[in-house]
């Protein structure tokens, strides 16, 4: 996470159960060193999470916690999440339900 992404979280605090992403750009060749055409490079379907809200209500009232933590990279849908520009950068709210999964070493 660069230091200008860690500003972008500070700045921009989720509310309820959203999740605050920058995307993370594939690399634009395979291990093998072949060039990937620009259509498989420009999909971007993991990223980093800079920050969580504090999570939503059940009908009972207690609040049931995010899913998912800063710093951890995950899976996200093909399409969705809301894009926002802080300070000139792209960055995605997503609602912890869409996001698929948490992408392990």
């Amino acid at each position: 996470v660069t230091h200008k992404s860690t500003m972008a979280a500070r700045k921009l605090v989720p509310l309820l159960d959203r999740v605050l992403v920058e995307k993370i750009l594939p690399q634009a060749k395979s291990a093998g060193g072949v060039l990937l055409p620009e259509s498989v490079a420009s999909r971007t379907h993991e990223g980093r999470v800079l920050a969580v809200g504090p999570g939503r209500y059940s009908r009972d009232g207690e609040r049931m916690p995010v899913s998912v933590q800063e710093g951890e990279t995950v899976l996200l849908p093909e399409f969705g999440g809301n894009q926002v520009k802080v300070d000139g950068k792209e960055l995605y709210l997503y609602r912890d339900e869409d996001i698929l999964g948490v992408l392990k070493d």
